[in-house]
This record gives C-alpha cells, structure tokens and sequence, in this order.
C-alpha cells in the first residue's frame, strides 16, 4: 500500500539540516525531516547542578517545548506557562537527554552543562525523535566550540546518535512514520541508536494484537538503517560548517 507522501516503505522522509541556524546558541541547527520542524539549541554552563559539583564531571540535560502553533490548530498555552509541563513533555525531553548523553564521556567532559532545547516548530510525527537527531547536531557544534577555544581539550564523544520511528500499519512495516500513519500504526517503535548500531533506547507499544519477537526484531533492523543513514547525514552537515566529527570522537582503545 502506498504512503500518504509517495515514500517507499523502507525510506525516510526528507532530511534538511541548516547548522548554526541560531546566532546566540553555542550550537544550534534548524532540522526538518519532511513537515516536520524543530528548532535544536545547545547552551554551555560552566558549572553543574549541585548533585555533580566537585566530581569532575559534566552534564547533558534536554528541554522540549511545543510552539503554540505546530499543530493546525493553536494549543491553549505553551507548556510550564501556568502549569507544570505535560507528562508528555517531560517523558520526551528526558528521553532526549538520555539520548545525548549516551552520546559523550561526562566524566572527561569537566564541570560544565550543555543543556539541549528543542522547540517544536511544525509536528507531523516524529518530534522527539527529530529533537535527538538535531540535539545532537547542536551538542557536536557547541563541542567544537569548546575545543576550538581550547576549554576543552580531551574528545568527548563516543559516537554519533540519531533517532528514528518504525511501525506497523496495513499490513506493511514503514520506517518514519509521519503523523497521518503515527495515529493508525497498529504498533510504533521509537529506535535511538549511534550510526554503527549500538542500542540506546528502544520505545514500543502495541495498540492492538501482541507482536511477535521475530516481528520485533525486523522492525529494530529497519530503525537501525535509518538511524546508520541519519548518522552520516549528520556528519555531512555538520562538515558543512567545519565541523569534522571524527575529530571530535574519542579515539577507540
């Protein structure tokens, strides 16, 4: 059965990536992926939450807000204005911080936070995982900046990290999932992933039948090759920019 867009059932939708888009941030881009749009900032504290203060190490946290008028109708208000973020909000911004920082070794890091805000501009499925994807574009250029001033001279990441949604629907097994087939998808899985296929997180619910493990499986392979696709799209815009991510890697033992 064809997609609501044209895509083949194993393709991502669209990818544009527009690094440094923000001129206050330390890192930023502009990430779309179809009609999809998130704004993806990174800003460097030099000094950690007081849990961490005196261990030598750093920190990665994440926000996620969504704009008033991402969806085609305007929200009543922006989350935390009057009220505490949604459960929603605070389950995906958590999840975008695991995400990154899974990314880099806090302990070389030093005493400093790099805190991620992802500001939801246009959603068409796929926000959190367009905010992993794009945070971690905005962390690899606040990262660069460190070291180009020479505040940071250990390398820090592991490994580049990327996310992306595989589900089930009519039969067929789609990779990407925009919003039209993210509300009808018999199961959804979220894939969080470096771009050589190690596992971060992997998030799934089946709306209806159980699936069975084999099916699991082929669904975690279909995520992994967006998110190896994702990952040398990412080093390909951030080199745009005079980014080299594998200078930024740390070297492996």
């Amino acid at each position: 059965m064809s997609r609501p867009d044209g895509r083949a059932l194993d393709a991502l939708r669209p990818v544009e990536m527009t690094p440094g888009f923000h001129r206050m941030a330390e890192g930023s881009v502009l990430y779309r992926a179809g009609s999809t749009v998130v704004l993806c900032t990174a800003s460097i504290d030099e000094k950690v939450p007081p849990f961490l203060e005196g261990k030598g190490k750093g920190w990665i946290t994440a926000e996620y807000q969504m704009h008033p008028r991402s969806n085609p109708d305007r929200r009543e208000s922006r989350d935390g204005r009057g009220k505490a973020p949604s459960g929603r909000t605070q389950e995906i911004q958590r999840l975008i911080g695991r995400a990154l920082r899974a990314a880099v070794d806090l302990d070389q890091l030093g005493e400093r936070t790099i805190a991620i805000d992802c500001d939801v501009l246009e959603a068409d499925g796929g926000t959190r995982t367009a905010g992993i994807t794009g945070g971690f574009v905005a962390l690899a250029i606040a990262l660069d900046k460190l070291h180009k001033r020479g505040t940071l001279t250990k390398r820090v990441l592991r490994e580049a990290v990327a996310a992306t949604s595989v589900g089930w629907l009519d039969g067929d097994l789609r990779l990407d999932l925009m919003y039209k087939e993210d509300s009808r998808a018999e199961v959804d899985l979220n894939v969080v992933a470096t771009g050589s296929g190690g596992i971060v997180e992997i998030q799934g619910t089946a709306e209806g039948s159980p699936l069975a493990r084999a099916d699991v499986i082929r669904m975690m392979d279909v995520g992994l090759a967006g998110v190896a696709t994702l990952a040398k799209i990412q080093e390909t815009e951030l080199a745009k920019v005079g980014v080299e991510l594998r200078s930024l890697l740390m070297e492996k033992s």
